[in-house]
């Protein structure tokens, strides 16, 4: 057809081949993509009258969402932004609910934890965003990388803008899904601005489409207010990843007629552009187009919008009238975290066998490779070559490398990845080669995999093993001690064992537990220390410290590293009697423990590798100070690490480690 044709007084600005499709799919269609409109137009009605605090608007853009939505499964996983709108209306979420989650109300999907679409719901495939724009593609890897293990024939599609793709998280996910042959369709909303932003400040390429063929992979751009463009697209390309599983890269080109979010305005927009795309409306054009294919007339247009307005009239009225949700601290907490269950298992038999440290790690991954078959393990080098400490040497051997996967260097995409496993069914190990890298993963774990299961109820089934610690003379960036980072963050929990039987108790029993947990393993006992240790498959309960050694004068409260400075201080300083208290989880820690013995002994030492500042030291001295106060019969003194970077050379880490000055601390406190 021509690219401007008069009907009915309309014209139709946009060129549509409706290939073999019958009237019924355009129909759908048109309402998917009508509906969302005129919500958009009530809730901006609202937003003027107060009763809305904030709005994201979509408008212009509509036809990506609707067309993409309508071209996957309903039983295939989307991953949407917060101007996708027409997903969730696709998806046939009761719209009472949908303004209940903007507004806050208990009837939303957050509980009034989160607002706009930052929220995921299994009933209905679909994954929110978090703020951070980039994270999100990277959990479609490994919702797609479940599917493909399972050979469930999905396709899973990933939403982002023009203003991500400068971010790591879409390079990373990109490359993950082209070298593991994941079929992800990932798609770009090119609206022409990142907030005020305009593209050509944002990336130099001539097209974001071109870059798929940097990843070996198919890129295809398309106009994205054409939905019947849109549709057929991602109809064909999903149907084609589903058996022939590979990502593709869709670049749609469109454009935002409102602001970034309705506070910020247009004025760094020309006008001319806001008249150019308003020829483009992909509603009004497509319901021009039907109307001059005789697919539908004016009556049934008229009569399907005051459908809708009922419907959305109604909607608001019933979510406006739900009361607002009463704050309960008891609940918030609870919904930190999963709950777990019995996870307390003890080995039937009495079988033991010497391991180091290093092995015993080993032991738990393998036996729980085999006690689940759905758990997978990733990290750099951790499959031939066994790992940089050789923990997962013979594993492909017996799993395969389906489930024992080499990973390229990208801290973030696999820990995204990791969490879309548990998001589709799956337990994930995630191995930093050095806890010092992950930086490099931040966000994904103390934004997404912290916060998910509080904020829409999705746990993050994840073990994240971090080989930290010095006294190897690996410098600043494979020694430091970096647990506070995470244990400052609700909804992880935080594990550090000290002795080999811990180290596989704890493990198992992270792997079980459905919650995100950060496993610190210590490099320098790895192979230093050994102990003899049930060969079968057993749990430690996380959140329970050990009392190694009792004494009478002294309590010395310490993890990992430590609780061995401890020991060999113990044992060389027989006048000394202590108890010697192995917190082994410092997320959560053991209130009940370090109660029992502060109140036995009345002097308290805390001693820990890393640095004093803010460590995990400063939260038990504090919570001490103000509960424990009148048991104690001097100050509670703390043996950190000093405030500097870890150095290389051994005598500046030996004078930058706390066991330096642990006999010194230890007769401070003794004098009082």
């Amino acid at each position: 057809m021509e690219t401007s044709i008069e009907t009915l007084n309309n014209t139709v600005y946009m060129q549509y081949d409706r290939k073999q499709y019958a009237n019924e799919t355009l129909v759908d269609l048109y309402k998917n993509l009508l509906r969302p409109r005129m919500i958009e137009e009530k809730m901006l009605i609202l937003l003027r009258q107060g009763k809305v605090g904030k709005w994201f608007s979509g408008i212009g853009q509509e036809a990506i969402a609707i067309g993409a939505t309508m071209g996957m499964n309903s039983d295939e996983y989307i991953l949407p932004m917060h101007r996708n709108l027409g997903v969730f209306t696709s998806r046939n979420i009761p719209l009472n609910r949908l303004i209940g989650q903007w507004q806050g109300k208990m009837s939303g999907f957050t509980k009034g934890r989160d607002r706009s679409f930052h929220f995921g719901t299994q009933e209905y495939k679909i994954i929110g965003m978090i703020s951070h724009l980039g994270p999100q593609m990277a959990l479609a890897d490994g919702i797609a990388l479940a599917d493909v293990l399972e050979q469930r024939n999905k396709a899973t599609l990933v939403f982002t803008g023009e203003g991500a793709t400068s971010e790591g998280d879409f390079h990373e996910a990109l490359n993950v899904a082209s070298v593991w042959k994941l079929p992800v369709i990932f798609l770009i909303e090119n609206n022409g601005y990142g907030l005020s932003t305009p593209t050509n400040e944002q990336y130099k390429c001539e097209s974001l489409v071109d870059r798929a063929m940097g990843y070996g992979i198919e890129g295809k751009k398309i106009d994205g207010n054409n939905v019947l463009e849109v549709y057929d697209t991602i109809r064909r390309i999903a149907t084609d990843i589903r058996h022939n599983p590979r990502p593709v890269l869709v670049e749609c080109m469109t454009f935002r007629m409102r602001g970034h979010e309705e506070a910020s305005g247009t004025k760094y927009v020309p006008q001319e552009l806001f008249e150019e795309w308003a020829l483009k409306d992909p509603v009004q054009n497509f319901e021009n187009y039907l109307l001059l294919q005789g697919v539908i007339d004016k009556d049934y247009v008229d009569e399907l919008k005051i459908r809708i307005k009922i419907e959305i009239d109604n909607a608001v009225d019933m979510a406006f009238s739900e009361p607002d949700i009463n704050a309960d601290i008891n609940i918030e907490l609870a919904d930190m975290y999963a709950p777990v269950g019995d996870i307390n298992m003890e080995p039937e038999n009495s079988a033991k066998t010497d391991k180091r440290y290093l092995d015993a790690i080993s032991d738990a991954m393998r036996q729980a490779m085999r006690r689940h078959s759905n758990l997978v393990i990733m990290g750099q080098d951790i499959a031939e070559y066994g790992g940089a400490f050789k923990i997962t040497q013979g594993f492909v051997e017996e799993f395969g490398k389906g489930r024992v996967r080499n990973t390229p260097i990208c801290e973030s995409a696999i820990v995204g990845a990791a969490f879309g496993l548990s998001i589709n069914g799956y337990k994930a190990i995630m191995e930093m080669q050095f806890a010092d890298f992950v930086t490099c993963g931040f966000n994904q774990i103390v934004n997404n995999l912290a916060k998910s299961h509080y904020r829409w109820g999705q746990n993050a089934d994840v073990v994240v093993r971090m080989p930290t610690g010095a006294g190897t003379g690996a410098g600043p960036f494979h020694s430091q001690s970096n647990e506070a980072w995470f244990v400052k963050t609700p909804g992880l929990k935080v594990v550090y064992p000290a002795f080999p039987s811990d180290a596989k108790g704890l493990l198992t029993a992270a792997i079980e537990d459905p919650n995100p947990v950060m496993f610190f393993e210590h490099k320098y006992l790895y192979r230093g220390i050994s102990e003899e240790i049930a060969d079968e498959y057993y749990t430690t309960p996380i959140g329970k410290a050990r009392l190694v050694k009792e004494g009478e004068q002294l309590s010395i409260i310490t993890y990992g590293l430590g609780v061995h400075w401890a020991l060999d201080y113990l044992n060389e300083h027989l006048e000394v009697s202590a108890d010697l208290l192995d917190l082994r989880t410092l997320l959560p820690w053991d209130i009940e423990a370090v109660t029992e013995t502060v109140k036995k002994n009345g002097k308290v030492l805390i001693l820990h590798e890393d640095t004093l500042c803010c460590g995990v030291g400063a939260e038990i001295a504090a919570f001490i100070a103000e509960h424990l106060f009148n048991y104690l019969d001097g100050p509670v003194v703390r043996c950190a690490s000093i405030d500097t970077a870890i150095p290389m050379s051994k005598s500046l880490e030996d004078n930058f480690l706390a066991k330096s000055r642990l006999d010194e601390a230890i007769q401070k406190i003794l004098q009082y």
